[in-house]
Parts: structure tokens; C-alpha cells; sequence
């Protein structure tokens, strides 16, 4: 049984509910977190991140909305759902392409606030388009490599 550390950024101008809740996502995104898997206690979140237990409750409770966790009386809170798709795996080839890209960005001088601009841009560019406009784009760049 796997288990997720919320680490709290109180600079970050995001609620902590919030983070929690971002958190729990990206874990069952890539996998971390699978059904079944127990989120740690509102008192070990308070523990290691103080943050209030209601913190944690009011995240758990906007999860659970979302059918991804479920409490279970006595037990805690559990995995219900996973967001996991295998291309976003740890062990996944677009992985390790960010992974490299990552690398040669920091090589070339880039700091992560450079890196999550760029990330942000170049994302909110190519999946605002939609579906229809990034075929046609792509079919545009295999013409131009023609």
C-alpha cells in the first residue's frame, strides 16, 4: 500500500484544501496512488504538514465528490478511483522524453520558473487548439519536413 506526503507551499497564493487536492490527482495521475490505497490521517497530514485537520477534511470531502476516494468509518480514506493512463506512467517512453528535454533545459541555463512558463505556454497553445486544429498542425509540420 502506497502513501502520499502533501507538502504545503504557503507562498504558493493556493488554498492548502487545494494543493492537497492537486496533489491526490497528480499521485493518481501518474500512478502513485491506485484504488484501495489509504490517504494518510487528517492528523498525519497536520503532523508533517502543519496544516489543520479541517484543511485535510475539506480536501478529502471535494475528492470524494469527485468519486476518486471514499471513507471508510474507523478505517480512514481510501483510493477509489485512478486517473492513471499508461502514457503518463514513470516508466513510460513520454516520460523519459520530458525527462531528457528536462535535462538539456537546465543544461541551457533555464530555472524551474523559466522551465513552468514555457511548460504553461507551449501546453495552453497546443491543447487550446483542440483535437481538429493539432491534426491539422501536425499534418502542416509533416509537410514542411517534406
Amino acid at each position: 500500500m502506497k502513501e502520499i506526503e502533501f507538502r504545503i507551499d504557503r507562498r504558493s497564493g493556493t488554498a492548502a484544501y487545494q494543493q492537497i487536492i492537486l496533489q491526490t490527482k497528480q499521485a493518481l495521475r501518474l500512478g502513485v496512488l491506485l484504488p484501495g490505497d489509504r490517504l494518510p490521517t487528517a492528523k498525519e497530514v497536520a503532523e508533517t504538514s502543519a496544516v489543520n485537520p479541517n484543511t485535510t477534511l475539506k480536501a478529502y470531502r471535494e475528492l470524494e465528490r469527485e468519486g476518486l476516494v471514499e471513507p471508510r468509518p474507523g478505517l480512514g480514506t481510501f483510493v477509489r478511483r485512478s486517473l492513471a493512463q499508461p502514457q503518463a506512467a514513470a516508466d513510460s517512453p513520454l516520460r523519459g522524453e520530458l525527462v531528457a528535454w528536462m535535462d538539456r533545459a537546465r543544461a541551457a541555463g533555464l530555472e524551474p520558473d523559466d522551465v513552468t512558463a514555457l511548460v504553461a505556454s507551449v501546453l495552453e497553445e497546443r491543447y487550446a487548439e483542440g483535437a481538429a486544429t493539432a491534426g491539422s498542425s501536425h499534418s502542416r509540420e509533416s509537410e514542411e519536413l517534406k
